[in-house]
């Protein structure tokens, strides 16, 4: 290459650096503008309503809440594929490569049709339920029909805490039919009045509001409302949370700081949840 063409090309390679620099710039610009959250089906209509809020209140910021289930949320942010996560429980000796979040409190109720004459359960037969021990509802006082059991789907958060509170394994459930969402459980027990099922107290609470034909149950004679896991008598109670990996950006940081701010208490309240106070 003469002296003349090498002229000739030098700009044409300043301006190509230069478009790449640009080109760099921009997708930096759009990856600040967009917020990604994913995991918790309990959680996501929770975070949904909030980002709805953030987005009126930030223009230009858009913020995506995706479900599928706490697992799905820790794995998205491991893998950098979400920016957020979200969890409905506290993080695990297993999980200190995560920081929580926390944004509301709620509960884990056992639910049946409401005209299911049981009206409340122990610890000892919930175990037997989940365990075939006990198969129809005359064992309980019910009518003689046999007990269809309702089981989360692995790798939610809600399956984990109900086996950690009752020390039982997943192996050894004996379920009918198995879900996802807490939506999901609800359509089931209002459909079927001889299944018993497990779901969100804030869900299920709203859903009873609403005319669903189904009811919550107390545990150890503690009733499932908004009001004993305000006041952490009931048994069954957890976190709504929101993770990281590591330290967020300030991007994140943002939008966390909102999220448990008293900003969105009304919100929280509305979902039929517990504000941290």
């Amino acid at each position: 290459m003469n002296r003349g063409t090498f002229l000739r090309l030098m700009p044409l390679g300043f301006a190509l650096a230069l478009g790449i620099q640009a080109c760099d710039s921009t997708n930096a610009s759009n990856a600040s503008n967009k917020i990604i959250l994913t995991g918790s089906s309990t959680v996501a209509p929770l975070a949904s309503e909030i980002a709805k809020r953030y987005e009126k209140e930030n223009p230009g910021i858009r913020v995506d809440v995706q479900s599928g289930g706490s697992s799905r949320g820790i794995a998205d942010v491991r893998q950098q594929v979400a920016d957020i996560g979200m969890v409905s429980r506290s993080l695990n000796d297993q999980e200190t490569d995560l920081k929580a979040f926390p944004i509301a409190k709620d509960g884990i109720a056992m639910i049946v049709h409401k005209d299911n004459p049981v009206g409340q359960l122990t610890e000892e037969q919930v175990i037997g339920i989940y365990t075939d021990k006990i198969n129809n509802w005359r064992q309980l006082g019910g009518q003689d029909a046999p007990i269809t059991v309702v089981n989360k789907a692995e790798g939610r958060s809600t399956l984990e805490l109900f086996l950690k509170h009752f020390k039982l394994e997943s192996p050894k459930i004996k379920a009918d039919v198995v879900i996802g969402d807490n939506e999901q459980g609800i359509k089931t027990v209002a459909g079927n009045p001889n299944s018993v099922g497990y779901v969100s107290v804030g869900t299920a609470a709203s859903q009873v509001q609403n005319g669903g034909p189904i009811k919550l149950l107390p545990l150890n004679g503690v009733s499932a409302s908004l009001e004993t896991v305000k006041d952490e008598t009931f048994p069954l109670s957890r976190s709504l949370t929101l993770i990281t990996k590591g330290t967020p950006n300030e991007s994140q940081q943002k939008f966390l700081d909102f999220a448990q701010s008293q900003q969105v208490h009304d919100i929280v309240e509305e979902q039929y949840f517990v504000p941290l106070s």
